[in-house]
């Protein structure tokens, strides 16, 4: 199995409401792939509660095989999620995948 964790950087937001519910927007979607992409075993979104750290946002998936993170990451419905949704928001981004 392999665990592939993103963390993103968001903007800056007028308000802190504006940003939360982008959050939420974000999580809802990358969480509906689970019934779109069948690679997917677990996805999972959660929000960073320190401040005093960089990373606001990150996405927990597990799937069996690197060449089915591939997949994932290049399925049509993931691709309109991350370009179309996370990414005019996007300000930096980290990623490790790892068997385990």
């Amino acid at each position: 199995m392999v665990k592939h964790i993103v963390m993103f950087k968001l903007k800056e937001f007028p308000t802190q409401e504006e940003k939360q519910s982008k959050m939420q927007e974000i999580k809802m979607r990358l969480e509906s792939l689970k019934d779109k992409i069948d690679v997917l075993r677990y996805i999972h979104v959660d929000f960073n509660i320190n401040p005093a750290e960089k990373w606001d946002i990150i996405l927990t998936t597990e799937m069996n095989t690197l060449e089915d993170v591939n997949t994932y990451s290049t399925h049509p419905e993931h691709v309109a999620v991350a370009k179309g949704i996370i990414g005019p928001v996007k300000i930096d981004r980290a990623c490790v995948d790892y068997q385990f």
